[in-house]
C-alpha cells in the first residue's frame, strides 16, 4: 500500500515537472500590446525553427549562404550594415535594401525589388529571430539544436554572443538610421 502511494506520488511529481513550451501558431506582432518580442519570438524554439524554415523557403540562403555570406552580406559575423536590433532587421526584410535585397512586405524602398506575394508580420518576425540567432543573439536553449539535414551547416546553438557592430560600407546605398 505504501509502495503504491509512493509510486503514485513520484509519477505525479514527474508528470507535473514535464511541462512543454506553449506554442502559439499565429502570434501577434511583436510590438503589439502585451507581446514580448524576446519571449514570444527570440526565446521561442518554434518561432526560431519556423524562421529557419522560411529562410530556406524564401531562398534567403541563395544570397546569404546559410548566414556565412555569398552575394548578400554574412549574417554570422558581428558587422551588420543596417543594424542588428529587431526593429532594424524587420525593416530590412520588410522593405528591402538597395542593390539586391527584396522587400518581403510589398513596400520596397526606391529603387527596390518587390517580391510577388508578401509575408505577414508574424512570419517576418520569425525570420528576424532566426537571422539574429545566426550571430548568436538567441539563447542556446531556444536556438535549433540540429539541422534538418544530416550534412547541413553548423547549428546556431554554439555561436558566440557578442553584440554586432553597425558598420555600413561606403557604397551601401541608403544609410542606417
Amino acid at each position: 500500500m505504501t509502495r503504491a502511494l509512493l509510486l503514485a506520488a513520484a509519477c505525479g511529481v514527474a508528470l507535473a515537472s514535464c511541462r512543454r513550451e506553449d506554442r502559439d501558431y499565429r502570434p501577434a506582432a511583436p510590438f503589439a500590446e502585451g507581446v514580448r518580442y524576446a519571449q514570444d519570438f527570440e526565446q521561442n524554439a518554434f518561432a526560431l525553427s519556423e524562421g529557419k524554415r522560411l529562410f530556406q523557403a524564401m531562398n534567403c540562403n541563395g544570397c546569404h549562404g546559410y548566414g556565412s555570406g555569398a552575394i548578400g552580406p554574412p549574417l554570422m559575423d558581428d558587422k551588420w550594415v543596417y543594424g542588428y536590433e529587431p526593429e532594424q532587421v524587420f525593416d530590412t526584410i520588410a522593405r528591402g535594401r538597395p542593390n539586391g535585397m527584396p522587400a518581403f512586405r510589398g513596400e520596397a524602398r526606391e529603387p527596390g525589388i518587390t517580391v510577388v506575394g508578401t509575408l505577414p508580420d508574424y512570419q517576418i518576425w520569425q525570420l528576424v529571430a532566426y537571422v539574429r540567432s545566426l550571430s548568436g543573439q538567441a539563447p542556446g536553449d531556444a536556438a535549433p539544436g540540429r539541422s534538418d539535414h544530416m550534412s547541413g551547416p553548423p547549428t546556431e546553438q554554439n555561436r558566440a554572443r557578442e553584440s554586432p557592430v553597425v558598420a555600413p560600407p561606403p557604397d551601401a546605398g541608403d544609410q542606417p538610421k
